[in-house]
């Protein structure tokens, strides 16, 4: 079961419940039993690993574009000649 975050709206008291996902009724205040409301807080995410980053695939898509364009020139001057 999911832990939640409460803050009353009659006094500035903030607890958190445990709660099932079904659970629909309003949680009320355990300090005044003032009505309450849920906050919503942001989850910490962490990248692990490789892949993830701008730079981390850039040497690789650079020397691929370079291989291929000195592959065309001696091709292009094999061609030519």
């Amino acid at each position: 079961m999911p832990i939640y975050e409460y803050e009353c709206t009659c006094c500035p008291t903030r607890f958190e419940l445990k709660r099932s996902f079904s659970d629909d009724t309003p949680a009320p205040c355990p300090e005044c039993g003032g009505d309450t409301t849920r906050i919503f807080s942001a989850v910490p995410i962490i990248f692990k690993g490789s892949g993830f980053y701008v730079t981390d695939n850039r040497d690789n898509n650079n020397r691929s574009s370079s291989d291929n364009s000195t592959s065309e020139t001696k091709t292009g001057s094999t061609e030519s000649s």
